[in-house]
């Protein structure tokens, strides 16, 4: 059993296809990157290591 060969047609819609992925995935990568921001208020290396006791 083999299959056919593409059709030009949707090899084009393939390259749009990973086009609109790339463009989407690079939008929840920013939505991310807000968020995380935004709750760690900016500090994101004290929110990774952890606040301490003494910081009152």
């Amino acid at each position: 059993m083999s299959f056919r060969d593409d059709h030009e047609l949707h090899k084009r819609r393939f390259g749009r296809n990973l086009g609109l992925g790339i463009v989407l995935a690079g939008f929840v990568a920013v939505i991310f990157g807000l968020t995380v921001v935004k709750i760690t208020e900016g500090n994101i290396a004290e929110a990774i290591a952890g606040s301490t006791a003494n910081d009152s």
